[in-house]
């Protein structure tokens, strides 16, 4: 531990890991939330807890005989797990660039640890067993703290690990049941936190989907059988096609709307539904429905009472793209093909979303309402959004616009409270709006710190139940701890009568 050089490069080693435990496993990939990473979050786990141990030996330690071959059976394992970790990587979920670099890197820069630490390491094992007690100053006390860092992050991914068979329980095929016998269905926008799962419902139900991506690369964690196709010009004219859905475009909520941002968000989506009614006009038999994506933006923020699908277009950026959002989709009605306008609200789930940002933050007890608390929230479980799109496909008499929010809208405050209670963590401390008005514009002033009361009058009124009607239940089953999986109730709910 007297080599600058090897210090130097352990504590690169210990940065770098940090970094890419911060960055990328918690802010962007949030593999502590993801379904399906119980077995990369328990290598994560025990390799942290190897590391916990190599550094307190490295600081304050010379270990002889079997200490020292103690340590060198923890760096070959944690050498052998890395590489696991990269096979089970590859296996669920397609890697960023910047995380395949940092690992890259990471796994060079500890290749040469362990060719300068070798040579001292298998001295020692020739020794008789000790452990000697050698402290190296500062350099101890900084691999102190990297030791209880990664020991506190290697609890938490194995306790992650344990709790994720139950962040997505209900059987996807179950979402699509609805929809009847073997359908061909076309999906934009499949690659998306809403596609995802439709999709997996979809093919799980037993029906041929075709789903349009831009980067076939993102297809690559989807459910099969499925077709891929990166431009709707593939397709022939005889191509099947009974329903279409399109949820393709920029996320309205990744980064401040500048004005080239919004020119993109508005562009992205105009044009593939663009594409897409190309497609349905040359087609030799055209789909029976088309389900188009919009938001409750289209009403614009609205405090004053209940909102439903006879409202108006209201002001604002969000009511200017959903509105020429859905006059692009309406075209398809010219062409004798039943149109449904899915003005969804904030989509609830573990995985992504804006609940997926908050999770870590509330499950460190910092987590509070946005502004003043009081602006509604109209939200809807995913499960539900799915199964309501497929509703809406399946059913001849809806069309137009329909609202995808749950029967009942909270505040900001109940939300946070709600989310609070389903982590057992605190949630009172708030988000100011003065530094996301500053940080985020437009975007926090529509999104954020503006609201509306938006309930789902159409969507009930043709019979349609909802699994989560309240926010308990949704966010009780995003964190796994709602004790069973819901079923169907077997009445209407009393929140209807809230509807008029």
């Amino acid at each position: 531990m007297n080599d600058p050089v090897f210090v130097t490069l352990l504590f690169a080693q210990v940065v770098m890991g940090g970094f890419d435990t911060v960055y990328h496993h918690e802010l962007t990939q949030r593999l502590a939330w993801k379904p399906g990473q119980a077995t990369e979050l328990r290598l994560h786990g025990v390799r942290n807890m190897i590391y916990a141990l190599v550094f307190l030996m490295l600081g304050w330690t010379e270990p002889h005989g079997l200490a020292a071959m103690l340590l060198i059976g923890a760096l070959s394992v944690e050498l052998g797990i890395t590489l696991w970790d990269f096979v089970e990587e590859d296996r669920v979920r397609a890697l960023p660039a910047s995380e395949r670099v940092t690992h890259t890197v990471l796994t060079l820069n500890y290749g040469v640890l362990l060719a300068m630490l070798a040579p001292t390491l298998v001295a020692g094992a020739r020794q008789p067993t000790a452990l000697v007690v050698q402290a190296h100053g500062i350099v101890s006390l900084l691999l102190t703290v990297s030791a209880i860092g990664v020991m506190i992050c290697g609890i938490r991914d194995l306790f992650a690990a344990a709790r994720n068979h139950r962040l997505d329980d209900t059987p996807a095929g179950e979402l699509a049941a609805m929809l009847g016998p073997r359908k061909a269905v076309l999906v934009t926008g499949g690659t998306g936190f809403v596609g995802r799962r439709l999709v997996a419902a979809l093919v799980a139900a037993g029906h041929d989907v075709t789903v349009l991506t831009r980067d076939a690369r993102r297809a690559l964690g989807l459910v099969t059988p499925l077709r891929i196709v990166t431009d709707l010009a593939m397709l022939p004219d005889d191509f099947r096609c009974d329903v279409a859905i399109n949820l393709a475009g920029e996320p309205i909520a990744a980064r401040r709307w500048t004005a080239k941002r919004r020119e993109l968000l508005i562009g992205s989506r105009l044009e593939v539904t663009r594409a897409l009614l190309a497609l349905v006009a040359r087609l030799e038999r055209r789909p029976e429905v088309l389900i188009s994506g919009s938001a409750i933006g289209f009403y614009g923020i609205d405090d004053k009472g209940a909102i439903d699908e006879s409202v108006g277009q209201g002001k604002g950026f969000a009511a200017e793209l959903c509105a020429r959002w859905e006059t692009e989709a309406r075209r398809a009605e010219g062409l004798g093909v039943r149109t449904v306008l899915l003005r969804t609200g904030l989509v609830l789930g573990n995985s992504g979303g804006m609940l997926a940002g908050l999770l870590p933050i509330f499950e460190t007890g910092l987590g509070g309402p946005v502004g003043n608390g009081r602006q509604m929230m109209s939200w809807i479980h995913r499960d539900d959004l799915v199964r309501l799109i497929i509703a809406a496909a399946a059913d001849a008499e809806i069309h137009g616009a329909l609202n995808a929010t749950a029967p009942n809208p909270v505040s900001s405050a109940a939300f946070a409270k709600a989310l609070g209670k389903a982590l057992h963590r605190p949630a009172i401390l708030p988000l100011p709006a003065a530094p996301l008005r500053v940080a985020i514009g437009g975007l926090a002033e529509e999104l954020l710190l503006g609201g509306q009361k938006v309930l789902p009058v159409k969507a009930i009124f043709h019979g349609f139940r909802f699994r989560y009607p309240r926010i308990e239940q949704a966010l009780g089953d995003c964190v796994g701890h709602l004790p069973e999986r819901l079923t169907m109730p077997a009445r209407p709910f009393v929140e209807a009568r809230l509807l008029h």
